[in-house]
């Protein structure tokens, strides 16, 4: 378990994170959301000791890490945005590297290098230098690094970026996993693939903590918004009139193509402006086609909680050594 506690950061003028507290328990996959510049990434980094808070503390199972810091290290492995990693090594060299850095013995590296290589699916380039691997073996090196150690904490940040489709959903499957016996925390800009894996969902705005809620319950957050979603059958629709006489409707998008007008609109949870609208669209002799409340995608939610405009339309972003050759990096496997 890890708690962070009235965590705050600040660069310059910038308050990057303010007050930030959640706790997040063994055994479920929490994701870590929030628009660029909210303050995500900061607050991963101080997770993990990368940065100095300017004030609050972050406990592993009750004790500071800043008490202990390489003690708590050793319980966290961490995936950064931006993975680093040293081009000249061999693939296999560089998990050996990491694996004297975190001073596994050699029985417990053999073990825990064959699990990360078959569930990160590196086999076919341990022998291949690190400069030479596409982005997406690049993140699954840096998914391995993270792992090999077998931390109780897992913090990945992005880690599906650069990936092709089959890759993520390996990567996918594989986290699932992780999340049953793992403290998990990770964010994602792809929402599809937070909702598919997360049982919670936190979100950040302007550093500040704005949602903590199991992922089915997020809607709830919402308040008094829903969304009403319309298709119409007719010639020069427009519900601009209707709008302008009712202001706390809005329309979050809308289409027209081949005779069908589709649109959303945001409706005051108390109000069924249902039956008024529909004696408007007769009036003009326009054909109903649907109309019906829906619940709202993660994307959708994401985008309200977080836009401070809320007319917007949903879905607006080393060292120099090398090895003498492939058989000496083989034996130095062994």
């Amino acid at each position: 378990m890890i708690e962070v506690m009235d965590l705050s950061r600040r660069f310059g003028q910038i308050q990057a994170v303010n007050e930030v507290s959640f706790r997040v328990e063994s055994g479920n996959i929490t994701g870590f959301l929030g628009p660029n510049g909210a303050g995500k990434t900061t607050t991963l980094r101080m997770m993990v000791g990368f940065l100095q808070p300017d004030k609050g503390d972050i406990q592993i199972n009750g004790e500071s890490i800043f008490s202990d810091p390489i003690k708590a290290n050793a319980q966290i492995g961490y995936l950064p945005e931006h993975n680093p990693l040293y081009d000249e090594m061999y693939v296999i060299e560089a998990l050996h590297y990491i694996g004297r850095l975190r001073g596994l013995s050699r029985s417990i590296y053999r073990q825990r290098k064959d699990f990360v290589i078959a569930n990160c699916g590196l086999d076919e380039v341990r022998y291949q230098k690190v400069g030479t691997l596409s982005k997406g073996y690049r993140q699954r090196l840096g998914l391995a690094q993270a792992l090999l150690h077998d931390p109780d904490i897992l913090i990945l940040d992005e880690p599906t970026s650069g990936l092709d489709p089959n890759q993520i959903v390996e990567i996918r499957e594989l986290i699932r996993s992780l999340g049953k016996e793992k403290t998990l925390i990770f964010s994602s800009h792809i929402l599809q693939e937070v909702q598919a894996l997360c049982d919670r969902v936190l979100i950040i705005n302007k550093g500040k903590l704005i949602v903590d809620a199991d992922i089915h319950s997020l809607n709830q957050h919402l308040g008094d918004q829903q969304v009403l979603d319309l298709e119409l059958s007719g010639t020069d629709i427009d519900l601009n009139a209707f709008i302008q006489s009712h202001p706390e409707i809005s329309i979050l998008g809308e289409s027209y193509s081949a005779g069908i007008y589709t649109c959303s609109l945001r409706v005051p949870l108390e109000l069924d402006i249902r039956p008024e609208l529909a004696r408007y669209i007769a009036e003009q002799g326009w054909l109903i086609l649907a109309m019906q409340s829906k619940e709202k995608s993660l994307e959708e939610s994401f985008q309200i909680l977080t836009k401070a405009n809320l007319e917007a339309a949903i879905g607006e972003p080393e060292p120099d050594t090398e090895p003498e050759s492939e058989s000496a990096v083989k034996e130095e496997e062994a």
